[in-house]
């Protein structure tokens, strides 16, 4: 019998089905392989990044099952599928990632979670050193933004040198597309698991069974909604939209310092910063200068910040000049950079963290930093600042004429008449403001014990395995 062009494409396709599934089967029982132990408690582990995660498979069979493992059969009913953890990923090229149905959303994000890839490893030696950085961006769905802080990060000098952590909360094949077309770092995106996007219409979503934001607490025991005994202290319900954000950065910063195999023996800077920042070109080299001044002016500086919101950002003299003062949420909470020593002193605040009633992440923060933290929380701070914020249309704006490229070109207009100010040899401190200290007023959105309840679990393993 011929084979005719038809019978030759079914024989082809039938053909890269079974090796498909044959290459999985290989992949999956090859991840039993030994974890290599870091040598150096002061070594960024890159070089285990290739390395198979072996020691995440060994969690409670059901959780794998249900969270971490993509079905062999959905790959042959979907080719688009194709995950690749880091000790396969030699290419250093993205995996791809379309996905249908939310179920098949949370297994990739569950999945991508575990395997941890890290991209461009193949163009980038990332052994820790004294310029290592590594930086966490915070993202939700705005591409338009994100593209302008990508185009940022790409000018900035020694940006080869640093991790770039994009944590989202809301999965998107363009944003994936986007974070998957830089070339000029090594990349890693991790998911929020607990995000709207997953649980739209349950918590910690919005349930359909919740009580309505503004309804009182009589027409709430009337309804009687799942909330019913927790409005905030102004007597409103919480909303999921609001009370994400604080979840996310939690998150977060807990899963980028305690739940990375990369990054859990390094203690050097981190810095946070979200999808509607702009940084500077020289804010890295300006980084690790803040630091070798703390060393010398301020060893009790527990927070290192790039930016102000000065309505007139000014350099010249002042490009090289830092701020030292008591940490204000409204002030110092855009570019903040701080170590693992920072973070274990925020965590053994977790309780009073996550029930102070304010859904925002800066002035609970800024509560703890009060009420908790010993000796409580201290920052250096640019007089000339590092990083801006092009985010004019964010979580409260309402009606604003959002234009980020008008934004952006104030910024580039502002730069370029004072690069001769950028990249100081040296910095020095300008001044020790008086900052009084003040415990922050609670601005509610954060009454539930639910959300109390979900946000202390974060410090529990399996919030992020």
């Amino acid at each position: 019998m011929r084979p005719t062009p038809k019978r030759l494409v079914k024989a082809v396709f039938l053909v890269s089905v079974f090796g498909f599934v044959a290459l999985n089967i290989s992949f999956l029982l090859r991840n039993g392989d030994d974890e290599e132990d870091a040598d150096d408690e002061y070594q960024l582990p890159l070089e285990r990044a290739g390395v198979n995660y072996s020691h995440r498979l060994n969690h409670q069979k059901h959780k794998d099952d249900e969270k971490h493992s993509l079905n062999i059969i959905s790959h042959t009913n979907n080719l688009q599928w194709q995950l690749v953890n880091a000790s396969r990923n030699v290419t250093g090229k993205a995996p791809l990632m379309k996905v249908g149905n939310r179920t098949d959303v949370r297994s990739v994000i569950w999945e991508i979670n575990r395997q941890q890839t890290i991209l461009n490893l193949d163009k980038f030696d990332l052994s820790s050193s004294d310029s290592t950085v590594v930086i966490v961006v915070q993202v939700h769905n705005r591409p338009e933004y994100i593209r302008h802080l990508i185009s940022s990060l790409q000018k900035a000098k020694d940006i080869e040198k640093t991790l770039v952590i994009f944590s989202h909360d809301y999965f998107s094949e363009e944003l994936n597309e986007i974070i998957a077309a830089i070339d000029f770092c090594p990349v890693m995106q991790i998911f929020y698991p607990y995000s709207m996007q997953l649980h739209p219409h349950e918590f910690p979503g919005q349930d359909p069974r919740d009580c309505p934001r503004d309804a009182n607490r009589e027409r709430a025991q009337e309804l009687n909604c799942h909330n019913k005994d927790y409005p905030d202290k102004y007597g409103h319900y919480r909303e999921a939209k609001y009370s994400q954000t604080k979840h996310h950065w939690f998150w977060k910063i807990g899963h980028a310092f305690d739940h990375l195999d990369v990054t859990k023996n390094y203690n050097g800077p981190v810095l946070f910063i979200e999808e509607d920042h702009y940084l500077v070109e020289d804010f890295l080299p300006v980084l690790h200068m803040m630091y070798r001044l703390r060393k010398k002016a301020c060893m009790d500086c527990n927070i290192l910040t790039l930016g102000t919101y000065d309505k007139k950002p000014a350099y010249g003299s002042l490009s090289p000049k830092v701020d030292i003062m008591n940490w204000v949420s409204s002030k110092h909470n855009m570019g903040m950079s701080l170590t693992r020593e920072t973070w274990n002193l925020m965590k053994n605040c977790t309780e009073a963290f996550c029930r102070f009633d304010d859904y925002n992440w800066d002035w609970s923060l800024h509560y703890i930093g009060m009420t908790c933290i010993p000796a409580k929380l201290r920052v250096m701070v640019m007089k000339s600042p590092r990083i801006f914020h092009i985010g004019e249309c964010g979580l409260h704006a309402k009606g604003k004429n959002c234009s980020p490229a008008e934004r952006v070109q104030y910024i580039e207009t502002l730069l370029n008449s004072n690069h001769q100010y950028l990249f100081p040899p040296a910095l020095v401190v300008n001044g020790y403001p008086n900052v009084p200290r003040r415990v922050p007023k609670a601005n509610g959105g954060w009454g539930d014990i639910r959300d109390h309840q979900l946000c202390i679990s974060f410090l529990d393993k399996e919030s992020h395995s």
